[in-house]
């Protein structure tokens, strides 16, 4: 048995393990979804839009990808703070497995997919489960709460025109922040860390019980670290930006005439959408989030459709260079 860099070794974690009907449910659901879309807004009509894509803008927004991924490797690698130094893997292991997990998250058909991996890759660079996972859990927390700061923004600054249907925006980021504020009590709250180790004990099965225990414990530990809590939300923030800013240029590039402010509104939505693990890598939920909401604002379903295609080829071509990296890393034998 053999592995690259010590990201992929022995026996593939059964959380890994295909589940063939889950996998092709969820690619059924992105075709059927996709199809539908692309139906309404005119496959020809969407086919001109692109056709006349501005390049220029292209090259504006991949020197943005560029940007927003070393902003989020730098952000997970400070949420390995917890872990001792000495026992902190060396930084290019560290951006070989983050490189490599979200290659393989374009892949995988739940949204979670690259974090399991990365989680994985972590482990096997001798890092305990309980905070390999955590670190992976937070920079997801993380990122879900910078989402709901910038879409806060964005909701008002939005005038009662540029947004119809203001009423299910404020609902969506409502659920989400009740969600957020749950999972985010573990981490400050000594009251609702213990409550949900008293909850672990119920659970039937020792292996999930003692998984679920140990990373409750790593996840309770950053309470001690609040600067680099801050530092990790304010880069996630950062992301957040970068990927409406790489919204709207790519909008400009269709020539679509769309403030920066209904992007500052929408794009927030539309990622908590593609967060969603119903489809592969986002493909057709974020179809249908474009042309809905984009569509509030009086973008044609062409342009919207259009807009939602570039955006994802975007986040696959910016996860590229893990594949690269994986390919040319020599493979290490390990023990059987």
């Amino acid at each position: 048995m053999t592995a690259r860099s010590g990201i992929i070794t022995g026996k593939i974690p059964s959380i890994l393990s295909p589940r063939p009907l889950g996998h092709v449910l969820r690619l059924l659901v992105a075709i059927v979804l996709t199809a539908y879309v692309l139906t309404r807004a005119n496959p020809a009509a969407v086919l001109g839009v692109l056709g006349r894509t501005d390049l220029r803008w292209i090259g504006v927004t991949l020197l943005l990808v560029v940007a927003d991924r070393a902003l989020m490797a730098y952000r997970w690698i400070l949420l390995l703070c917890p872990i001792d130094r000495a026992q902190r893997p060396r930084l290019p292991a560290l951006l070989r497995v983050f490189f490599t997990s979200t290659f393989a998250g374009t892949f995988l058909p739940a949204s979670v997919g690259g974090d399991i991996v990365r989680a994985y890759g972590l482990s096997q660079l001798r890092v305990a489960s309980g905070p390999a996972v955590a670190s992976v859990l937070m920079d997801r927390f993380l990122g879900v709460v910078s989402i709901l700061i910038v879409g806060a923004v964005g909701l008002s600054l939005a005038g009662e025109g540029d947004l119809a249907s203001r009423r299910l925006v404020v609902l969506s980021l409502a659920g989400t922040t009740l969600l957020a504020m749950a999972a985010g009590s573990i981490v400050f709250s000594e009251r609702a860390a213990a409550l949900a180790e008293s909850m672990m004990r119920i659970v039937p099965i020792e292996r999930l019980r003692r998984i679920g225990t140990d990373l409750t414990r790593a996840t309770r530990a950053y309470g001690r670290y609040h600067r680099e809590l801050f530092l990790v939300l304010a880069g996630s923030v950062g992301v957040q930006l970068l990927r409406i800013a790489q919204a709207y240029c790519l909008g400009r590039a269709l020539f679509i005439a769309a403030p920066f402010g209904t992007y500052l509104t929408f794009i927030p939505l539309i990622l908590l959408i593609m967060l969603l693990p119903f489809t592969v890598n986002g493909i057709g939920t974020s179809q249908a989030g474009f042309v809905w909401f984009f569509g509030r604002a009086g973008v044609g379903q062409a342009d919207a459709f259009a807009l939602s295609v570039l955006f994802v080829a975007l986040g696959i071509v910016g996860n590229l260079p893990g594949g690269l990296l994986y390919a040319l890393s020599p493979p290490r034998k390990t023990p059987p």
